[in-house]
């Protein structure tokens, strides 16, 4: 069955005033949040802001922040590091499936030869 366009939370569908609504926050503040760049709407052909699902619950965080007293500079900061902790998390996790790869390699070799990784010109 095709997906529906619905189903893509990076598709920008939703307008300033649709999110204003959902979300219960002044239109200004969504457009404060895209100044500061804590969140950065795509624009329509016309220059309209468009929110993705995703950005929309990226926007429920932030009035989660806000309303416990962090400024948008200090959120910005914060959706930055978690960005970085996601991806440190991605590459630990690559990293650990490469090792494990490896040894397990290692542990098929002939005794005194532990082969390098796949491709890498070390076996």
């Amino acid at each position: 069955m095709p997906s529906l366009p619905l189903d893509d939370e990076n598709l920008p569908l939703f307008t300033v005033g649709q999110v204003s609504i959902m979300l219960e926050v002044q239109q200004a503040f969504l457009r404060r949040l895209d100044e500061f760049g804590v969140v950065r709407p795509s624009r329509s052909g016309g220059g309209q802001r468009r929110y993705t699902r995703h950005e929309i619950t990226v926007v429920q965080y932030v009035v989660q922040l806000a309303g416990e007293g962090v400024s948008l500079a200090g959120i910005r900061r914060i959706l930055e590091l978690e960005a970085q902790v996601a991806e440190l998390e991605r590459e630990r996790a690559a990293l650990r499936a490469q090792l494990r790869r490896y040894l397990e390699q290692a542990e098929g070799a002939p005794p005194g030869r532990a082969p390098g990784p796949a491709g890498s010109g070390l076996e």
